[in-house]
């Protein structure tokens, strides 16, 4: 008995000890699904609670054990599913970045076009909008641009004033009015872009709306009014640029370094910036200004050259815009010489190294002979370096296709004053530009052939070439002058030639060839001479266009079949064995022919008008344009728009080619 209260006394001093007691369970599980039976009872000996307790230790060790495991395996699942999640979104936005800042994308067509017209009715609206977006993400780098460097290759490769222009696709003016965005306009592929125009003092244009959009043609209608922010604000925001250029190229940000900037030393044309590219800034008069006062209106386009021309690499004279009252009427043939002889002459004096060109933007609806041949000799009196052929214009084109009839509120809108653009405008402009080019070759031609040349050498040491024949005494003159004055002709031009290898001839056998000429000649009737008016004196050597699928037109149309353009135009350009060489051509002449001066050498056609695709752009050149010019095309196609003009005329030439072989 004594021996049992003892027991129960050493059972109650390990209880206050307080040691764990077990688990009132009798079966434990483990994460395995192990059974560990554990029998429990009210009164146990010391040393078998002791067992309990070690066996309870290890079995909670191990579930610990366990667990941890279980927990490490989940951890590791968890680690592995976020970087696989990470990596998807990082690629995911690293595409998506490459994706929608690469002009190719379709969607800035299919998808940005639309949403602005959706929210924002307006047109000037949407446009404002675009270029502030457009803008801002241009100051992140994020703006979209033309990927892979396609013009690398040089296929599209153009020479205009001197540059070598990676294509011949340009941005008309209006689609950046106040150089908010030079340098994504850049980017985004073409060769040259316009900003402006710009007139001297701020004005705001006409009121409000003045653009409306004609989506079933592509077309757009505006009366804008010139809006603008003024020459000063334009030239202060191109100062800026070139310094922040010259910043970046570490010559610091002050006057010195943007003068080095401009003569050139960065290696790139000063306007652009880009090598490959250039910028043209357009001016105009601000419409307060009196037409009628001549000298008021150069004092407006000297004012803007003299502030924009130092950051620009080509002015644009503006006297086409049919929204400014009275500005066309300054395409008559004196005030517009006085006027682009007073910009050339402020162009010249700009502080620089680099050259400014200088071409004039004229209207579509001057298209009259007189008027165009008009224009033409005020570009080479003023010694303007080209002509920019196409604006908008006052007419309203039929719709295409032919017979389309258009909806009810798009032939209300046609009913508001403004110049109409779109692709209806293309083959006017196309019938244009041949006109223009045509003429400029023909006058810079003609004033070549008309400078002084030096006196023939010496008659009397010289012996008489050749032998009197139809072929070489009829001459261009003379098939114009007929009558007495053909042996005249005939007989300064055979004392004008020499040729040791063939015997002298006598003045008898002179007289008998022109005799015979004048057995071939056509009457002197009223008919005849007015024939001859309208038929060029001298035939036009072919114009070399890398762009032409055809042979120019004025290559000469009796050259016979069998011959290559290139051969025709060996043939016009060489003087033919069968005519009278001139002094200047002559194997022992001393004298060079005439070269043409500055104000007379070929002049450069800009085309813009309803050009929308590359096959279009690539028939503008062909006619004779040296950069084709798009405006409303990127409209309506987005910022890609001159990417896949590139394209199609990539494609269409290479089809070209594969044809040809």
């Amino acid at each position: 008995m004594a021996c049992l209260e003892r027991l129960i006394s050493v059972r109650h001093h390990i209880l206050r000890l307080r040691l764990p007691r077990p688990r009132p369970l009798s079966r434990i599980r483990s994460r395995h699904q192990h059974v560990l039976p554990i029998h429990t009872s009210p009164l146990i000996f010391p040393h078998k609670l002791i067992s309990n307790q070690i066996r309870l230790a290890s079995t909670t060790s191990a579930l610990a054990a366990s667990t941890d495991t279980a927990q490490d395996a989940r951890s590791l699942v968890t680690r592995v599913g976020n970087l696989l999640l990470g990596t998807t979104i990082g690629l995911a936005l690293i595409l998506g970045y490459y994706y929608t800042t690469d002009t190719r994308a379709s969607y800035h067509e299919w998808l940005v076009i639309p949403c602005l017209r959706y929210f924002y009715p307006d047109a000037e609206d949407a446009h404002e909008f675009g270029n502030q977006a457009l803008k801002a993400l241009g100051s992140f780098g994020l703006q979209p641009r033309e990927r892979g460097n396609p013009d690398g290759k040089g296929d599209l490769a153009v020479d205009v004033f001197g540059h070598t222009l990676s294509n011949p696709i340009g941005t008309s003016a209006g689609i950046d009015k106040h150089c908010d965005i030079p340098d994504v306009l850049l980017a985004a592929g073409p060769a040259i872009i316009e900003i402006g125009g710009v007139t001297p003092q701020p004005q705001e244009g006409n009121p409000k709306p003045r653009v409306w959009r004609i989506p079933s043609q592509k077309a757009l209608i505006n009366r804008y009014g010139l809006n603008s922010e003024g020459a000063d604000h334009i030239a202060m925001r191109l100062r800026q640029r070139v310094r922040e250029y010259a910043y970046h190229m570490g010559w610091g940000i002050d006057d010195d370094a943007e003068q080095r900037i401009l003569d050139g030393e960065a290696g790139v044309p000063p306007g652009s910036l880009q090598e490959g590219k250039l910028m043209a800034v357009q001016v105009a008069k601000n419409k307060w200004t009196a037409d009628e006062d001549i000298e008021a209106v150069k004092k407006d386009y000297v004012y803007c050259v003299d502030l924009l021309a130092r950051y620009a690499d080509i002015i644009v004279i503006n006297v086409s815009s049919p929204n400014t009252p009275g500005l066309r009427g300054l395409q008559k043939v004196e005030p517009l010489t006085n006027i682009l002889k007073a910009v050339v002459e402020a162009a010249r004096r700009v502080k620089r190294k680099a050259p400014v060109n200088v071409i004039v933007k004229v209207s579509p609806d001057e298209d009259k002979e007189e008027d165009v041949r008009g224009i033409c000799d005020a570009i080479f009196e003023s010694g303007v370096d080209g002509v920019v052929v196409g604006n908008t214009t006052k007419q309203r084109p039929d719709p295409l296709p032919a017979g389309y009839s258009l909806p009810a509120h798009e032939q209300r809108l046609l009913l508001e004053q403004g110049g109409y653009s779109g692709p209806q405008t293309f083959h006017r402009t196309i019938a244009l530009v041949k006109r223009y080019r045509r003429m400029l070759d023909e006058v810079s031609y003609s004033r070549t052939e008309d400078e002084p040349r030096p006196p023939p050498p010496d008659q009397s040491s010289m012996n008489f070439e050749g032998r009197g024949n139809a072929d070489q005494s009829t001459t261009a003159e003379s098939l114009k002058n007929a009558g007495s004055s053909i042996a005249s002709s005939a007989k300064s031009l055979l004392l004008e030639t020499h040729e040791e290898t063939h015997p002298p001839i006598t003045p008898k056998e002179i007289d008998d060839s022109v005799e015979r000429d004048k057995k071939h000649l056509k009457p002197q009737t009223a008919d005849a001479e007015e024939e001859s008016k309208s038929q060029p004196i001298i035939r036009l050597p072919e114009r070399t266009n890398p762009f032409s699928s055809s042979p120019s037109s004025f290559a000469d149309e009796s050259s016979p079949p069998s011959q290559s353009p290139s051969q025709r135009h060996d043939l016009a350009a060489s003087p033919s064995t069968d005519t009278l060489p001139s002094p200047s051509t002559s194997p022992t002449s001393s004298t060079t022919p005439p070269q043409p001066s500055k104000r007379d050498q070929r002049k450069v056609i800009f085309a813009t008008g309803g050009i929308t695709n590359g096959a279009q752009a690539l028939e503008v050149l062909a006619a004779g344009a040296d950069v084709a010019q798009v405006y409303t095309a990127m409209v309506y196609g987005g910022i890609g728009t001159v990417s896949k003009m590139k394209l199609e005329m990539r494609e269409e030439l290479s089809r070209r080619k594969r044809g040809g072989a």
